[in-house]
């Protein structure tokens, strides 16, 4: 209602309020709507980024496991031939059976910081 020094609006006026007011709400639907649309693009644009960043991640992870694998193959390898090498040498002598206990002590010495 108006107040009491105004004169109330033609009902052509309210009319055209109403219909401003309506078209108003209806533009701010449409912007809502457009706007949760273009969200929804903007999180699946992101969900895809995601999923292809994770896909490069484990070929990395993939790559760095296998480079391991191979090095590590070809330490253990490598260990392995020495052992069977030392498996295969004799200790013949008694002098050759003191220079190995020798050479043990000195090697448990320098581990545990002892004295041979």
């Amino acid at each position: 209602m108006a107040p009491d020094d105004q004169k109330p609006l033609p009902d052509a006026a309210v009319e055209t309020a109403i219909t401003r007011v309506l078209q108003a709400e209806a533009a701010a639907r449409d912007a809502v709507a457009s706007a949760r649309s273009a969200a929804g693009v903007i999180a699946e644009d992101a969900r895809e980024r995601v999923r292809r960043i994770a896909v490069a991640t484990d070929r990395r992870i993939a790559a760095a496991r296998a480079a391991f694998a191979a090095r590590t193959g070809a330490e253990v390898a490598a260990l392995d031939a020495q052992a069977s090498a030392l498996d295969a040498a004799t200790i013949s002598t008694a002098d050759d059976v003191a220079k190995v206990e020798k050479a043990i002590l000195a090697l448990a010495a320098s581990m545990t910081g002892g004295r041979p």
